[in-house]
């Protein structure tokens, strides 16, 4: 008989695709949330989910067998209240997935600052494309694939770790749950400043990550990260390195890298063995990282790079990174999840590599608590100057970041001063639309523009190609 689950805050990015698979194994899936957008919005309806607004006791049905709590729920959450004082049996999202999905399975576990979506979703689909069957779930919208998650009914559960809180009651990350098999690591940076005091911070969570990994497991890591060589010391298992720096001793290895319009074309070099070039339809040296990631965590199940490698070219990657949204009047919007210094600026040398000879704005929304802190202003003036020109919006959480106690809002007026001094066009703008006006008036046909944020960004892609198109039905 199926079971009742019902799920606090289900439209998460790995809620709904845990949603799925709780209704792909035969469960009933019911649950609440705030008003919801596309794409959560329409996987749910086609799940035929019941959505109820959140939050309210009365929400939780009569029979429920599990509740399960999105982190977006504190611990005052009337639903979760209730469902406490009912004694009902209460999880996370982690420990759901760990229990329902990943016992008896091979879990390879992508984590890192950067990287992580991409990562995950092309693992999944080079095993995939191998005839590996895994089951997977991606914290993104990753286009081979009709949906961020699947069973699967091969030996290998691929999904993205995530290093935030896992819910109300445990502040740990997202991947200690998972007990990882296969643990991927892309990278270590200080990010989530309203979860970590500092970078030791974040190095304890990823150490403690890849201790978990057993013996006969295996750590994957990208060894031209200088703090992810310093978390392995905790490893157990046997430690895989790969990265682009041929002057370390690595496991798999790239060069002789060349980027152009059709993706990027490189040599992969696995230690014994006959070196071979691969064409990844991705751009920007950064995906040449997370392809050997995916190639030696797929090693890891017995799959040799090589075969794992025929997939490479057929795949799509993942919606918001460097997804171009529409080209109208000449000019090109692109939409990129970029929300930190590093993924800024190599999201920005990404695309000016891509369409090269063309001017690059960088348009930038500091939308979470880390990106819109004071005291990035020198990364951002750094990551940024990457484009050719830019347009800033004001931090999402300025109020909450200028509080007392707080570490204080970014400086987007200082900043925009610092781009314009060093040469190039800048602006900012109070919020979404505003931009959007300014930012029509400037662009000229031949321009890309690549639009960052975490969030939606007031659907400024949108407003863009819309009013970008409306220029070109009035062109003569």
């Amino acid at each position: 008989m199926p079971r009742q689950f019902y799920l606090i805050a289900i439209g998460g990015t790995a809620m709904t695709p845990l949603a799925a698979l709780l209704v792909e194994k035969g469960e009933r899936v019911c649950g609440s949330d705030l008003p919801l957008y596309p794409p959560m919005s329409d996987r749910l309806a086609a799940l035929g989910i019941e959505v109820l607004p959140g939050f309210d006791a009365r929400n939780l049905p009569s029979r429920v067998d599990r509740v399960v709590v999105g982190n977006l729920a504190g611990k005052d959450n009337p639903e979760l209240v209730a469902a406490l004082g009912r004694g009902l049996p209460v999880s996370s999202m982690p420990e759901t997935l760990r229990t329902e999905f990943l016992e008896g399975r091979h879990p390879v576990v992508v984590a890192g600052t950067h990287g992580k979506t991409t990562t995950t979703a092309l693992a999944a689909w080079l095993l995939a494309a191998a005839g590996q069957a895994p089951g997977y779930l991606v914290g993104g919208e990753p286009r081979n694939f009709p949906s961020p998650s699947a069973v699967g009914s091969g030996t290998a559960f691929v999904l993205e770790g995530d290093e935030y809180s896992t819910s109300w009651a445990d502040k740990g990350p997202k991947f200690l749950h998972y007990a990882p098999r296969t643990f991927v690591l892309t990278s270590v940076e200080f990010d989530h400043a309203d979860l970590y005091a500092d970078l030791a911070a974040v190095k304890a969570a990823f150490r403690a990550g890849v201790a978990l990994v057993p013996p006969e497991g295996r750590v994957v890591a990208c060894a031209d990260d200088a703090n992810v060589r310093d978390v392995l010391s905790s490893a157990r298992a046997r430690v895989v390195l790969y990265g682009l720096d041929r002057s370390r001793d690595l496991d798999l290895a790239a060069d002789g890298i060349e980027e152009g319009p059709e993706g990027t074309r490189f040599v992969v070099h696995p230690r014994g063995r006959s070196p071979f070039p691969v064409l990844s339809p991705l751009a920007g040296r950064h995906n040449v990282a997370n392809a050997l990631a995916a190639l030696a965590a797929g090693e890891g199940l017995g799959v040799p790079a090589e075969r794992l490698a025929t997939g490479l070219p057929s795949f799509l990657g993942v919606k918001r990174r460097l997804e171009v949204r529409g080209t109208a009047a000449g000019v090109t919007v692109v939409d990129d999840f970029a929300h930190h210094p590093t993924a800024v600026a190599t999201t920005l040398a990404g695309a000016r590599r891509r369409w090269a000879g063309r001017r690059v704005w960088g348009v930038f929304e500091p939308r979470s608590m880390t990106a819109g802190r004071a005291d990035f202003l020198e990364p951002w003036a750094a990551a940024l100057g990457e484009a050719d020109a830019v347009a800033v919006a004001e931090p999402y959480h300025a109020a909450r970041l200028s509080r007392p106690g707080a570490p204080g809002a970014l400086d987007v007026e200082a900043l925009v001063s610092r781009l314009a001094a060093g040469g190039r066009e800048a602006f900012r703008a109070p919020d979404p639309p505003a931009l959007a006006e300014e930012l029509l008036s400037r662009l000229k046909e031949g321009d890309v523009v690549v639009v960052m944020s975490s969030g939606a960004f007031g659907n400024l892609c949108g407003r863009l190609v819309q009013g970008l198109a409306a220029r070109e039905a009035l062109a003569p």
